[in-house]
């Protein structure tokens, strides 16, 4: 998927957990297949799971869950995957690695998920808005204070893909709002389908913090673009509230992810591509309304 991955397999893991987490070695290990970009995950037994950082920019990502994630759980009406380990670099494998708690749940488009599911969504958002973030350096990924330094690069990504006027001004829109001169608040900042767990169709859990930060409300507010419909949206808008001012910068962040992620993962995850490609249809749908 990416120039410069690491390779792993079901021996790898095997000789990581053995040499440095003895006590769960002899556990079955199963490679799972997802749609995630940046690391492999493997389950371990029935209740644990693996999460190996396959590419650079991911590195540092089990340190800062091992932070970020047990700060955050207490607060939030959602499971999430609890670190019970931090593994280290080895000559096989250079990167540090996490074993965490595995969470039950599927993965569902929202239009088989409980009718419940913007209202969720919107507690799950609000609970984040609602953790103490004082002290916490500001994001300099989604929800950052300024969306301008990705304007060259997302001007060309939507003439790759067209250059259809009515992105160019979704982004524009976002650029000319007003900034959030609040405190910053915590952010999933990532929350599409192949982040959210659902049983029985009601949401159960959030997986992947690796974008998680403090900043811009606007950061989670995407999610109203990244997974719901125009119904779920109206809902979750509702429920979250916010000025035009913020959705108009969540409008620019969903724009960004889809129009990087589009062409960069045409030839190999389909499953992005489809989030990417729902994004834009939900934010020319709303233009045309």
């Amino acid at each position: 998927m990416h120039d410069g991955e690491i390779a792993t397999d079901v021996s790898l893991v095997d000789e990581l957990v053995r040499t440095q987490f003895p006590r769960w070695h002899g556990l079955q290990i199963t490679q799972l297949r997802h749609g995630g970009t940046d690391h492999a995950i493997y389950r371990l037994g029935d209740e644990l799971a693996v999460r190996l950082p396959r590419i650079g920019w991911s590195r540092d990502q089990a340190e800062r869950d091992a932070v970020t994630v047990p700060r955050l759980a207490p607060h939030l009406p959602v499971a999430v995957p609890e670190p019970l380990e931090l593994g280290e670099p080895t000559e096989r494998y250079p990167y540090r690695w996490s074993v965490v708690r595995w969470l039950d749940g599927e993965t569902l488009p929202v239009e088989r998920t409980a009718d419940d599911t913007p209202h969720r969504l919107a507690e799950v958002v609000a609970a984040l808005h609602g953790v103490d973030a004082t002290g916490v350096e500001w994001t300099t990924y989604r929800g950052r204070r300024d969306q301008s330094g990705s304007d060259d690069l997302v001007r060309k990504n939507i003439a790759v893909l067209g250059d259809d006027p009515r992105l160019v001004a979704v982004w524009e829109e976002a650029l000319a709002a007003p900034r959030w001169d609040g405190p910053g608040r915590w952010l999933h900042a990532d929350l599409h389908e192949g982040n959210l767990l659902f049983t029985a169709g009601t949401l159960t859990g959030v997986i992947d913090w690796g974008s998680a930060g403090v900043g811009d409300p606007a950061g989670d507010l995407m999610t109203a673009y990244l997974y719901l419909d125009e119904r779920g949206r109206a809902a979750f808008r509702r429920e979250v509230g916010f000025d035009d001012a913020a959705w108009a910068r969540a409008r620019g962040w969903a724009l960004q992810m889809a129009v990087l992620a589009l062409p960069y993962y045409r030839d190999t995850n389909p499953f992005l591509v489809r989030i990417a490609q729902h994004i834009l249809g939900q934010l020319l749908a709303e233009r045309a309304g």
